[in-house]
């Protein structure tokens, strides 16, 4: 996809029919830099054909990886040889997976430089908790002009093991620590670590190479040192996150779509607010059904958590459905103190939205007093209006979707590089379940549906 092809999407369908999920980007990704770990070859299944999961494999062949696609969606990377230990500064300001293989290399060859990071402007997403995991395995780390340069300084050329309390139960930091653990000399323990779906997935991903990990009480995770991994084939988890963009559209526009491989024990969380606005959802052996219960929809108090609280990544599209709920809804985002930059665009659709810089909530929040507008005051029903609008970053793409779908008239949605970099074949999904979309741009135009 090009950056200045558009969607043209025409509003006011309900959406009905199937839609299928593959694994989640959030784990493949993260999976495929774990193969680094190993010189035997890792097969992975249902992978999609997204741009962040290409960059990923672009930055991995720098280093030595080859890959093969054995099929539409599956597969197969080997790294024989580490080839270089640099990543290229091309991937400055990408994503934060650049930031995901100082250990792994670290590991493989005594050496990783990598440039400093990007990904979507939602909040502070501090490196130091990285590169503090990272210093206590006895890593040695500089910032440079251009990015980090990292060196072990053991005598075996091995991190060692230690014990890691993050200030904050980090997805990218968890991670980064329990995969250089894994070949790390003694067992290393990450206290207050993440446990989100996709960090358990990742672990069994980890096991099946023959790595020792324990998930403890108390969100410690105990990690037993050993001398080599060798390769696995893996199915990643389903991508819980485009689960719930399909599931709030269809209640959105009083739908019905079926959303295959959905898994009803990553959602409990979503399933429960969906249900609370008046959503309704069936589980069967091949995923969940979501649609609309009731003849109207309730507003809700939302307040985003780490697992097993509600998504951050959820909130976005719940927002989007929440403008079609009659009365006053309340999101409280206590993960990113700037996620709700996208709501302006949703104004100038006709939502009614104020941000507050209070805590309007009771969770424990690290924004407190900090002037942050990390507080979302929705007012419905609102009468969404067709209009152009600009992606401004990933999660926030799909909401713009939700929000044109369920639009009186036509919008013009750009900045497409952004909502592709998560979610795969978005027009033939929609197309597929009743959306009038097409693409225009330089490449033929899509008829609608």
């Amino acid at each position: 996809m090009q950056d200045n092809q558009k969607y043209i999407i025409e509003g006011g369908r309900k959406l009905q029919g199937t839609v299928m999920v593959q694994s989640a980007k959030n784990a493949i990704g993260k999976q495929l830099i774990a193969s680094l770990l190993t010189d035997e070859p890792c097969v992975f299944y249902d992978v999609p054909r997204i741009t962040e999961i290409d960059a990923i494999l672009d930055m991995l062949g720098e280093t030595g990886t080859h890959h093969e696609w054995l099929d539409s969606s599956t597969l197969r990377v080997q790294t024989s040889h580490i080839d270089s230990t640099a990543v290229s500064q091309k991937y400055s300001g990408f994503n934060r997976s650049p930031i995901l293989m100082l250990g792994p290399l670290l590991q493989r060859a005594g050496a990783a430089t990598v440039p400093f990071l990007g990904g979507c402007k939602i909040g502070s997403r501090p490196v130091n908790f990285h590169t503090d995991a990272l210093e206590a395995m006895g890593a040695k780390i500089e910032m440079t002009d251009e990015g980090y340069v990292a060196n072990t300084t053991s005598a075996s050329g091995r991190l060692h093991g230690t014990t890691i309390t993050l200030p904050y139960p980090s997805v990218g930091a968890t991670e980064n620590a329990l995969t250089t653990a894994t070949l790390a000399e003694g067992t290393t323990v990450i206290a207050n670590a993440a446990i989100e779906p996709e960090v358990i997935d990742t672990i069994l991903f980890l096991q099946k190479m023959g790595a020792h990990i324990h998930i403890d009480t108390d969100r410690r995770i105990i990690i037993e040192g050993v001398a080599r991994l060798h390769g696995a084939k893996h199915r990643p988890i389903p991508d819980r996150i485009e689960v719930a963009s399909y599931a709030a559209a269809a209640v959105a526009t009083n739908g019905s779509i079926t959303v295959r491989n959905a898994r009803q024990v990553d959602m409990i969380t979503f399933l429960n607010a969906l249900r609370r606005v008046g959503g309704g959802f069936e589980v069967d052996a091949d995923g969940i059904t979501f649609f609309r219960a009731g003849i109207g929809l309730r507003p809700a108090h939302i307040e985003t958590d780490v697992h097993p609280g509600f998504m951050t990544d959820w909130q976005q599209p719940f927002v989007v459905l929440l403008t079609q709920a009659g009365g006053v809804s309340i999101i409280h985002e206590t993960v990113y103190e700037n996620r709700f930059g996208y709501t302006e665009t949703l104004r100038e659709m006709g939502a009614d939205i104020d941000l507050s810089t209070a805590c309007l909530g009771s969770r424990p929040c690290r924004f407190a007093n900090k002037d942050h507008m990390h507080s979302c005051i929705v007012r419905g029903p609102a009468k969404l209006r067709g209009a152009a609008v600009d992606i401004p970053d990933l999660r926030a793409g799909f909401a713009y979707v939700i929000a044109a779908l369920v639009a009186d008239g036509v919008s013009e949605i750009s900045g497409l590089r952004y909502i592709e970099r998560g979610y795969a074949n978005i027009p033939e999904k929609l197309k597929a379940i009743g959306a009038s979309i097409q693409i225009v741009g330089p490449e033929p135009v899509m008829a609608a549906v």
